[in-house]
């Protein structure tokens, strides 16, 4: 009986060493299995990528939020500080706020405006609540603590979209020469109506009440020449020669175009040697009419310069007078615009002042180059292209009854029916070729940009070549504009805005 009892004994001792070592080797192989241990890191991956793009979408939605609320920001206080906006300018900016739907994140709107400047400063601000960022569980620990602390600083507080800057219009010292064509070609389409009414609409912008006494304007006409009328040209033609008294013109030289100014050079006791030409009084055409209508020198009194003025009705009534006559010559146009911004004019404008032609207020103008408080601004515009430039011989052209011939008749009637061929070309001479006159305009372009003179250019209908031509004039691409019809109101609309330097400060 206890010999069966120990068997029994064996027997289970042996049975449960066999359990267990059958245990041990599964626990074993359990531990060398790898199979599925990439779910548990695809898993975290996949959490991972769910928080990442959460808060993407998150950061996405916080950013398109700050951004709507700066455009707005950026389109109310300019459309505010824009001085020919007469709401009040608090009132513009909430109305901006109010049709975005933002009025509530509007914070501050503050305005400094005195004579010549208005600055609206606004501040607006709002919070994005996150959807994805504040993901965490309450009561976590450990490392789930940990996390949600990073998700504290990340999501629990709501993002803060903030928005704040300042427009500016300040009305500084301007002095601006604007020299429009109204050679010929100005009689087709309409072209000068349109000019007349752009012209006027661009001193209507540009001299207003709250600018007295700190913008003046020179327009300067110009077909083939420019007259610059008795007052001026007495001041700089100084000869002996016999001057006529049809108009006054002055004829410039190739290397005038290099400066802006004018030269007349000095002698060693101070005296001035150079003196300028006048230049003739003659019709190119074969008219038969008397005495001649259309001449190279334009010779009607609205046809002169008008120099350094801020009197708006006078250059309304000058401009509905302009009427298209003769051909082009646009580097002559844009030296004289460049005259009457360079500081060696001065005494030729106070001498103005003095006869009462020029305001007071810009006797002591043109301002020096280095004058931070003054701006200088040349509007060139033309419809064409430069052509050749010719004269009468000066041999047919040097005394009075030649005045009164070439007053009377056309060079080409007078030479069709009084020379014979073989002798005509003796009677005038080619001074210089279209592709010349478009070098010295090159010239005086950047002799004018140089000295910071901001140049603007107006191809009105231009051919391809005339738009080439005017961009290389202008201080940028920006500052060219080619227009058709009454385009050229656009164009110089946007000019005349610019000039009057609206602009964010901040």
């Amino acid at each position: 009986m206890r010999s069966v009892q120990f068997d029994h004994g064996i027997d289970a001792a042996k049975k449960m060493e066999s359990t267990q070592g059958s245990f041990l080797s599964k626990a074993a192989k359990f531990h060398r299995d790898e199979n599925g241990s990439l779910i548990i890191f695809s898993l975290f991956i996949f959490v991972l990528m769910l928080m990442v793009g959460g808060m993407a979408v998150d950061m996405m939605r916080y950013e398109n939020t700050r951004t709507k609320l700066q455009n707005t920001l950026d389109r109310s206080i300019l459309a505010a500080a824009d001085l020919d906006q007469t709401l009040d300018p608090q009132s513009v900016v909430e109305d901006y706020f109010d049709k975005a739907g933002m009025r509530d994140y509007l914070l501050s709107v503050t305005v400094d405006q005195g004579l010549n400047y208005r600055t609206v400063s606004a501040l607006a601000a709002t919070d994005v609540r996150t959807l994805f960022m504040p993901i965490r569980q309450s009561g976590a620990t450990g490392g789930e603590d940990r996390m949600g602390q990073f998700l504290d600083m990340m999501g629990d507080t709501p993002l803060h979209a903030l928005a704040g800057g300042a427009a500016e219009e300040r009305v500084s010292n301007v002095e601006i020469s604007l020299v429009v064509d109204i050679s010929g070609s100005m009689g087709r389409n309409n072209k000068i109506y349109n000019l007349r009414v752009a012209a006027k609409e661009f001193v209507d912008t540009v001299i207003r009440e709250e600018a007295e006494d700190l913008i003046s304007l020179s327009i300067i006409p110009y077909t083939a020449h420019v007259n610059a009328g008795p007052a001026i040209f007495n001041q700089i033609q100084r000869t002996s020669i016999p001057n006529h008294n049809y108009s006054h013109c002055i004829d410039f030289i190739e290397s005038d175009f290099d400066e802006t100014g004018l030269d007349f050079g000095t002698d060693a006791n101070g005296n001035y040697n150079r003196y300028y030409k006048q230049m003739q009084h003659f019709e190119w055409s074969s008219s038969s009419y008397q005495p001649i209508r259309n001449p190279g020198c334009p010779m009607q009194t609205y046809e002169r310069i008008v120099p350094l003025s801020q009197d708006v009705t006078a250059m309304h009534n000058t401009i509905d007078n302009y009427r298209a006559r003769a051909n082009t010559a646009i580097h002559i146009g844009m030296k004289w615009g460049s005259i009457l911004l360079d500081p060696s004019t001065r005494p030729i404008v106070q001498e103005l002042a003095n006869q009462g032609i020029v305001d007071s207020a810009f006797s002591t103008r043109p301002a020096a180059w280095d004058d931070d408080e003054t701006m200088k601004v040349v509007v060139l515009m033309t419809d064409g292209e430069n052509v050749n430039t010719n004269r009468i011989e000066d041999w047919a052209y040097n005394s009075e009854s030649e005045y009164i011939h070439w007053n009377n008749y056309t060079l080409w009637y007078y030479l069709y029916r009084n020379v014979s061929y073989s002798y005509r070309n003796r009677y005038y001479d080619t001074v210089y070729t279209a592709s010349q006159a478009d070098t010295m305009l090159d010239n005086i372009c950047d002799a004018a940009k140089a000295q910071d003179i901001t140049v603007f250019t107006i191809g009105f209908e231009v051919s391809n070549h005339g738009a080439d031509v005017m961009r290389s004039c202008a201080s940028t691409v920006s500052h060219f504009f080619r227009v058709e019809g009454t385009e050229i109101s656009q164009a110089f609309n946007a000019i005349a805005r610019q000039i009057n330097q609206l602009r964010l400060t901040q």
